[in-house]
């Protein structure tokens, strides 16, 4: 009969199980830190990413408020020039000058801001990848300037409601008609009359140019206000994130 030695291995110390374990331990942990790390780099580059489209969308709003101030000073100049007109003693006698100003004042240009950068910020959670707290401060309090001259502008299109039939009884509609070539409108030939000059009712249509005129020149100081706002955030984030 055959006998085999049998061999014994040698048993492993407990050393050799926690060496084990503190590599597989360390290996997880790097591997975790890697990861957290990559996170980190991807969410600053998104930050920096979304603060740069910021700062073009402020750009753009700067440039739009440059224009649409000057816009803005004219149109006032014109409600005051009507309203010198129609106070006149003879109102008809500046006929033609009287139906080109009140034709002109429902034509109105809006402040349509570049939020598009915001509205993502707000409707994707971005707003918690802009750690930097006073950025995060400054794009919600522009965001809120906005939302005031907004809110000026809802109120000029009331206003703008309320002129239009009186703008029928006081200018006759087939002297209107020959006025307007596609989007632009033309003085009327010769010196057309007035429909009415009742004195009561000239009143009224000068209060209402002059709630128009008053809303005008208000969003006209919030716009000026919020350039000079959207400048000083440009040159802040530029800083803040090293942008040229």
């Amino acid at each position: 009969m055959e006998v085999h030695a049998h061999t014994h291995t040698e048993r492993k110390k407990w050393t050799h199980y926690f060496w084990e374990f503190l590599m597989l331990f360390l290996a997880v942990f790097c591997g975790f830190l890697a990861e957290y790390q990559l996170e980190h780099i991807i969410e600053n580059q998104r930050e920096k990413k979304y603060i740069g489209s910021f700062i073009e969308d402020l750009k753009a709003d700067t440039a739009f408020i440059t224009q649409y101030v000057k816009v803005k000073i004219q149109k006032r100049q014109d409600h005051d020039s009507l309203i010198w007109y129609l106070n006149s003693p003879n109102p008809n006698q500046y006929g033609q000058r009287i139906y080109l100003l009140a034709r002109q004042l429902t034509r109105t240009s809006n402040f349509f801001p570049a939020d598009g950068t915001i509205k993502q910020l707000k409707n994707s959670g971005g707003l918690r990848l802009i750690k930097n707290q006073q950025a995060s401060d400054s794009i919600m309090a522009y965001d809120q300037a906005i939302d005031r001259i907004l809110l000026t502008q809802s109120r000029q299109e009331n206003e703008i409601i309320t002129i239009r039939p009186m703008m029928g009884k006081l200018m006759d509609p087939n002297v209107l008609e020959t006025m307007v070539y596609g989007d632009v409108i033309h003085p009327p030939s010769g010196n057309p009359a007035l429909r009415t000059v009742n004195k009561e009712f000239i009143l009224d249509f000068i209060y209402a140019i002059h709630q128009l005129k008053g809303s005008d020149a208000l969003n006209a100081v919030r716009l000026k206000q919020l350039k000079e706002r959207a400048i000083g955030i440009i040159l802040f984030l530029k800083k803040e994130y090293h942008l040229k």
